[in-house]
């Protein structure tokens, strides 16, 4: 579904991502983790369009996809979401909803106030917000509901698209305990609609829910494998999960 070959992005002297190959099939959810400054969000960010890689390639569905814009990417089947909230505080729950709708058609913004009665439209956004468990709160706004109630919106946001593939960018973060709990629940069905690549750190959450897990240090990949293989690797189990080699 996606494959990821060489890529690799500096910032002046900072070579945030080192000829970094990474892909994701059908079915799986593919954990990429590492420390804060590994160079994890850069490459989601490249992937995603957000951010055009100095060297490398990127097929999504068998298509370059290397010189496609963040939107052309969407529309193609790629949800991203973000570490921050990137949702429309003013609007409300299913409004947020309403708006992916049109951005997968292509639609503006502009013509979203005389579409936002269309009955077909309102169903379709309802659907998603019934997938994540939030169709109740369909009328709040988002500047009224929690924060992990708006990570949900998020999942709901990126199912609007239809999507191919999902790009996770922490969705653990800020969750509590309870919110965790549900939404490695949600994380764990997503699989079913299409395979999911998650930046964690919530390593609960990852080594519970990945099929395969590559591990990213200052900017270079040092491993790739099943969670019990990753678990037990020294080299990583020194540079990132906190157990010294003996």
């Amino acid at each position: 579904m996606l494959d990821v070959v060489g890529l690799t992005r500096s910032f002046g002297a900072v070579r945030a991502n080192d000829d970094v190959s990474l892909d994701l099939v059908s079915g799986e959810i593919h954990a990429l983790i590492g420390p804060n400054g590994a160079g994890k969000s850069t490459f989601i960010s490249q992937v995603a369009g957000d951010l055009a890689p100095d060297s490398g390639s990127i097929h999504f569905r068998g298509r370059d996809i290397g010189q496609m814009r963040a939107a052309e990417r969407a529309r193609l089947g790629m949800a991203r979401t973000f570490q921050i909230s990137s949702l429309i505080g003013g609007f409300t729950v299913l409004e947020n909803v309403m708006l992916a709708h049109l951005g997968r058609l292509g639609e503006s913004m502009r013509f979203f106030a005389p579409v936002a009665r269309d009955r077909k439209l309102r169903k379709l956004a309802r659907e998603c917000l019934e997938q994540v468990g939030l169709d109740s709160r369909h009328r709040k706004r988002v500047s009224e509901i929690s924060h992990g109630e708006r990570r949900l919106l998020e999942i709901a946001i990126a199912l609007a698209l239809e999507p191919a593939a999902f790009l996770l960018d922490e969705p653990m973060a800020g969750l509590d305990q309870e919110g965790s709990h549900m939404l490695i629940g949600l994380l764990d069905s997503l699989r079913q609609t299409a395979p999911v690549l998650l930046v964690e750190h919530d390593m609960d959450a990852v080594f519970a829910l990945a099929d395969r897990i590559s591990v990213l240090v200052d900017g270079r990949l040092i491993a790739t494998g099943k969670p019990d293989a990753i678990r037990s690797d020294d080299t990583v189990r020194a540079a990132y999960l906190g157990v010294e080699q003996p």
